[in-house]
């Protein structure tokens, strides 16, 4: 298995599929189609819709996961885009780009993030209306995963934990919410498109859960290490901000230790799949060493 051509072949469908399922720029009214595009087709690494395509092929989907996939990045890229907003994390450079609402403005910016929150299940009940179970499966999922107990609730305990020392409990907890739900959601939508078995739904979920986590940590590592230029985005927020991180409550080895703990959890789960998970394993290696 060839990691890079592989991951990069998902990459190359997620990108032909956002030109499929989401209206092109000139659909009207333009100007927010173009916003919404804009940011959808900034790049990064489409973790998301790649781990939905990977998870339906890891049980060999009948149906087309791509839909889906799309539908993933559609609500990633929303909460980025309402994040960086100035109401929020005030942030002006998103993928080494202009974000949202300064490329544009701030409405288009917040209109934009709303449309494509909804198309995301517009999407879902188009592709699989032929598969009405599957589809409400679907819808649910991604529903509860972005919802207000879960990315949209992160999100909220996030913003509430600046100027505020946080416990080991409630970091993971805006963690497990804000970062983990939507990878682990990923996962299971792909187990579902392949109607995987319960045990194995439970098994896909806590690799996501802790693909997610070890993700989060990573991320705050790279904020406090790392470097505009190779972000792509502003760091040292979190300390600007006296933000809880597990940096700030276990230093940065420490940090670094949880973030291979995780890491390491998720790998080893892999191995109670009778699949062949040699791409997800090198996947959750990749993201383990990545650098934005």
């Amino acid at each position: 298995m060839d990691f890079k051509a592989t991951l990069k072949s998902y990459q190359g469908r997620i990108e032909d599929g956002i030109k499929q399922w989401v209206p092109s720029s000139k659909t009207a009214p333009p100007h927010l189609h173009e916003a919404m595009l804009y940011s959808l087709e900034a790049g990064g690494k489409r973790l998301r819709p790649v781990l939905i395509l990977a998870v339906a092929e890891l049980f060999e989907a009948e149906v087309d996961p791509l839909p889906a996939a799309i539908a993933s990045e559609c609500i990633h890229t929303y909460s980025l885009i309402h994040d960086d907003l100035p109401s929020i994390d005030n942030s002006d450079l998103r993928r080494g780009k202009p974000t949202c609402h300064k490329q544009f403005d701030e409405p288009t910016a917040l209109l934009a993030g709303d449309a494509l929150l909804t198309i995301a299940f517009e999407i879902l009940s188009r592709a699989y209306q032929d598969h009405p179970v599957l589809a409400n499966q679907l819808v649910l999922e991604l529903s509860t995963a972005s919802g207000s107990q879960k990315l949209i609730g992160g999100q909220m305990e996030d913003i509430l934990g600046e100027d505020s020392d946080y416990t080991k409990e409630q970091l993971d907890y805006i963690h497990l919410n804000k970062t983990a739900a939507l990878i682990a959601v990923a996962m299971t939508m792909g187990a579902h498109l392949g109607q995987a078995s319960e045990e194995e739904l439970n098994h896909i979920r806590t690799i996501g859960t802790e693909v997610g986590l070890a993700f989060q940590i990573t991320d705050d590592i790279l904020d406090a290490t790392s470097d505009a230029d190779t972000m792509g985005k502003p760091t040292g927020a979190d300390a600007e901000n006296e933000k809880t991180t597990y940096i700030k409550l276990f230093g940065l080895e420490g940090a670094r230790k949880e973030a291979r703990n995780h890491t390491a959890s998720a790998s080893a789960i892999c191995h109670n799949l009778k699949q062949d998970t040699s791409f997800l394993e090198a996947l959750i290696e990749y993201l383990e060493h990545r650098i934005n």
